[in-house]
């Protein structure tokens, strides 16, 4: 397997290991290829851990610095509702409580690899809202590893 893809599957394996408690609802995370799911699919809460990005730098004469870059996707269809407000808060506050329990976690799957950072965006993607009543959010981690 190559170095992104190790690092999405311990990331996978990170937050399905997690304590019972320690997210607001129950979900299984997924290591995928491509994100992509029937609308029908999306009325079950969707975290998906998706490998996106390397970047190789010199370090030393003999180690590179790879940057590693992946995205944690969190979507679910949202009920016919008029009322989106209360849903999509409840979506944010598990998308900052996964965030919450990345952030300088080590990853028992890729101990090789340290934590560096996570961005939220979108916080959520409002065509996606106004268009499929889907909220969509994506948390963008990135690890550090020498070789």
């Amino acid at each position: 397997m190559s170095l992104v893809t190790d690092i999405a599957d311990a990331v996978a394996a990170e937050i399905n290991t997690a304590a019972p408690g320690t997210f607001s609802q129950a979900f299984t995370a997924l290591r995928k290829v491509v994100p992509a799911y029937e609308l029908a699919e999306l009325t079950d809460l969707k975290v998906t851990v998706v490998p996106k990005a390397v970047e190789i730098s010199g370090s030393t004469r003999s180690a590179s610095q790879y940057d590693i870059t992946v995205d944690v996707g969190i979507q679910k269809k949202l009920p016919a509702t008029p009322e989106v407000d209360a849903e999509v808060e409840t979506l944010g506050t598990l998308v900052d409580q996964i965030a919450d329990y990345l952030r300088r976690r080590p990853l028992a799957g890729a101990p090789f690899a340290a934590w560096v950072s996570i961005t939220n965006d979108p916080v959520y993607a409002p065509e996606h809202l106004l268009e499929k009543r889907v909220f969509t959010s994506v948390l963008t981690l990135t690890y550090r590893a020498m070789k």
